[in-house]
């Protein structure tokens, strides 16, 4: 069985958490305690390599992907110290969107610091990929970037590259999008990525425990706190809208009605810098019991953020590497579905859990 090569955007906490993954389910050198999928149409996580990286800030750039996924401003948790250099050297990306205004008004360890580095054209990006043999690019650049996806998309597109979209940025539930990746012959997963045990998986499924047991959900908020940079690019709301869109969809596709809008407040709610990595999520849903008796839940989960959404990343990959092996292209819906917030079509967990493994298993 041949290796998966990737291609990454963003060598940030969540690139970290993957990376380090990759090294900790490295076959014979830990158990398979973590992941949902030892292995999937025969591939294991250390078949996974990185072989092209692109990021903007000049600690990372530069930088071999081992070394730069340590760097400031990560924060995320340590769990596999010791990777040796992967070869890949991180290269500048295109800025565009990516930064937010606001990021230069912190302090250097909680920001990004920009590069003073030529940007690549689009040529240059597609050229890279090509020359890695990339099979598949994952997108976790920050929240709020619609035009730095779009690029990284467009040149997914050219290179003939699957393309793994783990941000809000709505591009394999857009009508228009979806259409390219398909008429050009390659495959897409997402968007905007299900941790692996997190506050909107979480909230998705005690929402759909409610409508099969006949329990009224009339009102629900899920409010999150984090101290990393995805928590302090998002403390500007305007970065925010397709976030909440696709956070507050994940979970009212679930429901047994749909609730107004005034009754359903789901999204991230500040910026707590002594959190870092650490994301802590407090729950409430009020409803009617038997009788119209009323009821309500209060949930607070806390999770290293980053890590949590690692293992659900490498199932992504190794998705988006059976269909490219297969020659299926545009949206894969089993694996968007199962593993993203805002997929082009909405299942319930344990339908969209059925139709992945169907898809693992199809020949």
């Amino acid at each position: 069985m041949n290796s998966i090569r990737i291609a990454v955007v963003g060598i940030g906490n969540c690139a970290s958490s993957l990376v380090q993954g990759l090294e900790h389910y490295r076959e014979g050198t830990n158990d398979s305690v973590g992941l949902m999928h030892w292995e999937m149409g025969g591939y294991k996580p250390s078949d996974i390599k990185v072989v092209a990286a692109w990021d903007v800030d000049r600690r990372k750039v530069g930088k071999d992907v081992a070394e730069a996924i340590f760097a400031k401003p990560n924060c995320t948790a340590v769990f596999a110290a010791n990777i040796g250099n992967t070869g890949t050297v991180v290269k500048m990306g295109r800025k565009l969107d990516g930064v937010a205004d606001h990021m230069a008004d912190f302090k250097d360890d909680r920001t990004f610091l920009v590069a003073d580095a030529p940007e690549p054209t689009k040529e240059d990006v597609v050229a890279e990929l090509r020359a890695s043999g990339a099979d598949v690019l994952m997108n976790y650049l920050p929240v709020g970037s619609q035009e730095a996806t779009e690029f990284y998309a467009e040149c997914a597109i050219e290179a003939g590259v699957a393309f793994v979209n783990n941000i809000p940025v709505f591009i394999a539930s857009n009508p228009v999008w979806a259409k390219r990746f398909e008429d050009a012959g390659v495959a897409i997963i997402g968007d905007d990525i299900k941790a692996q045990l997190g506050a909107t998986i979480v909230h998705r499924v005690l929402t759909d425990l409610f409508a099969k047991r006949g329990v009224k959900l009339d009102r629900t908020y899920q409010l999150n706190t984090g101290g990393n940079t995805d928590f302090l690019n998002m403390s500007n709301h305007r970065r925010l809208e397709s976030k909440k869109i696709s956070k507050t969809e994940a979970v009212q596709s679930v429901a047994a009605e749909r609730l107004d809008d005034d009754n359903v407040h789901i999204g991230p709610s500040d910026y707590v810098p002594w959190q870092n990595d650490n994301k802590v999520c407090f729950l409430r849903m009020e409803g009617q019991l038997f009788g119209g008796v009323p009821m309500n839940l209060e949930l607070r989960l806390s999770v290293e953020d980053s890590p949590n959404s690692a293992g659900v990343a490498i199932d992504m990959i190794r998705c988006a590497k059976i269909a490219k092996d297969r020659g299926v292209a545009g949206v894969i819906d089993p694996a968007s579905a199962y593993f993203c917030k805002h997929p082009r079509t909405q299942m319930t967990d344990d339908l969209a859990q059925i139709e992945v493994e169907k898809f693992i298993k199809a020949a």
